[in-house]
């Protein structure tokens, strides 16, 4: 009796051990996985990738002779006008709204916080001016995106990055790529990330459990998803004005609360750009090498424009000519970037300059910032703040959950779309209760790896876009909107 409790003991201990061992080896593998991750994801999300993005948006403005400024004049007024004779599953507009749905997120509110906090009030200018010239290249991936559009047998639209480089210049193999990576990418970035974030500031603010809210975001993505993109765009379509307004409201009460200084936060935005310096308020400038690094990262990320996601929506849009639908689609950069970033920006410079008491120890936290100048408007503050983070993370929920299908349908078919979804609302509804700290950062890393074969689709069909462009604007007057001929799948 005694010996078999022995050999029990010994039995187990051996077990334990052995248990421990598998645990040690497993982990020292994972921290193995993750150092090489973020390896990567420093260089692909460093100064190359920035340079190489801000490149393109400067040689692609000068190449389109300045596009921008058709954007803000016909871009907007084509926007919200129909072209139901012309092929396509949504409007304009719609395709429009489910594209700003995916790009407009946390990032335009917590991050250009973070961004103030690492670079200083510097890099909200490098923010802004990112988002002026990431207006031609959002033209220019939308563009290739229409003009190479397939129609499917049941009648639905699909273009992208993917089938540009298909079509256009015969790289089937690097569309594949752009896919796959768009397609992972959207489980981290578009969903998990985003539910994070709205379960964080439910139970923050009104204590609901995390695994409530992933269940409750679940069941709304997927009453929404199934639906196909006509009912993607419809929630968009509704919900994206809204809340747009709505935040902007906010930011627009704040902004009068501290109109005093918005005209000296200007000021101290534009010098601090350039060189490092303390200024008034506790604001101290990070010099221009920070304030360049972290204004045009955080802008890149804000708007997204050559990373190739937004111009999947746009491929779906009723339109005649890419022209056109390249002009609505660039009004998103501008919407996201050069409007919502930059009054973002105002307000949180211009609450830290009317608060002296805020310093740079207490504005390490981009979130804390931005909540900290929310809390001056008494009461309604932190309701439009939690309203605002909550409908632009679902609505980047919805928006990404799209460009995910048609990348999965690209590489896999039609019949790879229900396990996407199902697997998409699954991550909804786990993510606020499971660590996925390397799924994200292997989702951020993917989401920065889209660009580069998205790039290269558009830099060499840039000639032709530029001369379609042209004859395009030659003949406003006429009204030249000739029909692209469109490929069945």
């Amino acid at each position: 009796m005694v010996m078999h409790q022995r050999v029990t003991t010994d039995a187990d201990t051996l077990l334990v051990y052995h248990k421990a061992k598998e645990e040690r080896k497993g982990n020292n593998m994972l921290n193995a996985i993750n150092s090489v991750v973020t390896a990567i994801n420093g260089v692909v999300w460093g100064w190359p990738m920035i340079i190489l993005l801000l490149g393109a948006h400067v040689f692609l403005t000068i190449r389109t002779g300045f596009i921008q400024k058709y954007t803000i004049t016909r871009g907007i007024k084509l926007s919200v006008a129909k072209d139901p004779d012309a092929e396509g599953e949504v409007s304009q507009f719609g395709a429009l709204t489910t594209a700003l749905a995916a790009t407009i997120g946390t990032g335009n509110i917590v991050g250009v916080g973070t961004a103030i906090a690492l670079g200083g009030p510097g890099a909200v200018l490098w923010c802004w001016l990112t988002g002026v010239f990431g207006i031609a290249t959002k033209y220019a991936e939308s563009f290739i995106a229409v003009k190479y559009r397939v129609k499917t047998e049941d009648g639905r639209m699909q273009g992208g990055a993917m089938y540009a480089l298909e079509r256009g210049l015969n790289m089937k193999w690097l569309g594949m790529l752009f896919a796959i990576f768009a397609a992972f990418a959207s489980f981290g970035i578009g969903c998990a990330t985003q539910v994070n974030s709205i379960a964080e500031i439910c139970n923050t603010n009104f204590n609901v459990p995390p695994l409530i809210v992933g269940i409750v975001i679940a069941i709304l993505t997927a009453i929404v998803i199934f639906g196909g993109i006509k009912t993607i765009a419809s929630v968009c379509e509704r919900l994206v004005p809204f809340m747009a307004i709505f935040y902007v409201l906010g930011c627009i009460i704040i902004l009068c609360m501290n109109y005093d200084y918005i005209i000296p936060a200007i000021g101290v935005i534009c010098k601090l750009a350039f060189k490092p310096g303390a200024a008034a308020g506790g604001l101290v400038g990070a010099g221009i090498t920070m304030a360049i690094r972290f204004g045009v990262a955080r802008g890149l990320f804000s708007n997204e424009s050559g990373l190739g996601s937004a111009p999947i929506a746009a491929a779906a849009a009723q339109t005649r000519n890419p022209v056109r639908q390249a002009l609505v689609s660039s009004t998103g950069t501008f919407w996201d970037t050069v409007v919502v970033c930059l009054m973002t920006g105002l307000v949180l410079v211009t609450t830290i300059m009317k608060n002296p008491n805020i310093n740079a120890d207490s504005v390490e936290n981009g979130g804390q910032l931005t909540s900290l100048a929310f809390g001056q408007i008494p009461y309604l503050g932190p309701i439009i703040l939690t309203l605002g983070i909550i409908s632009f993370a679902y609505s980047t929920i919805l928006g990404w959950a799209y460009y995910g299908e048609r990348c999965v349908e690209y590489f896999a078919g039609k019949k790879g779309l229900i396990p996407y979804r199902l697997l998409y609302v699954v991550i909804a509804a786990i993510a606020p209760i499971v660590a996925l700290d390397l799924v994200w950062l292997i989702a951020d890393t993917l989401n920065a790896l889209m660009a580069i074969p998205n790039l290269i689709a558009v830099l060499l069909l840039s000639g032709e876009m530029v001369r379609e462009t042209k004859k395009y604007i030659n003949n406003l007057d006429a009204k030249d909107d000739t029909p692209v001929p469109i490929v069945k799948k």
